[in-house]
């Protein structure tokens, strides 16, 4: 599964609200795999080429993690095949990753409110490469089209519940 939109619309919610209904879900945050502020499109293309072929032949994946403290690459990470691989963050959902997923959601949300909960989240960090980060998810978008791509879009911060999503039947 994959769950794409834009810097503080929501995916992270929402990859931690499917992983506490799936027991054996395992998330994959591509913040680990960004390598550095200007990583997007890297971090896009390690997806698909180190994990997810691999997953798909049942190999495990891999990637290098980056270390956000020292602005450098940290060690080697190891998925293994699990039963649900929820893949998210920008980038997450191009057109060679759809490919290989069997579910794809697009988190939407206004820039007023991405802004605002992306800044309350990551603070002073964050706010120097906002607008950096944010010239390459537009870059992404108008190259990849992720929101149509997706089979699911949903509004940041408001996700079906159990009992009334229909979108799959692996998903709640």
């Amino acid at each position: 599964m994959l769950i794409d939109g834009r810097s503080g619309a929501g995916k992270t919610s929402l990859s931690a609200e499917l992983e506490q209904r799936h027991p054996l879900a395992r998330v994959l945050h591509l913040e680990e795999v960004y390598p550095g502020w200007d990583g997007l499109d890297a971090a896009s293309e390690t997806l698909v080429r180190s994990v997810l072929l691999p997953l798909r032949a049942g190999r495990p994946g891999r990637y290098r993690r980056w270390d956000w403290a020292a602005d450098r690459p940290g060690p080697l990470a190891t998925v293994p095949p699990s039963p649900l691989l929820i893949v998210e963050g920008v980038g997450a959902l191009s057109r060679a990753s759809r490919r290989l997923a069997d579910l794809a959601i697009w988190v939407e949300l206004d820039d007023e409110t991405r802004m605002t909960r992306a800044m309350a989240r990551d603070g002073a960090a964050y706010a120097p490469h906002w607008e950096r980060w944010a010239r390459q998810e537009r870059r992404f978008i108008g190259r990849e089209r992720p929101r149509l791509l997706a089979d699911r879009i949903v509004r940041g911060g408001v996700y079906p519940q159990p009992s009334s999503c229909s979108c799959s039947s692996s998903m709640p």
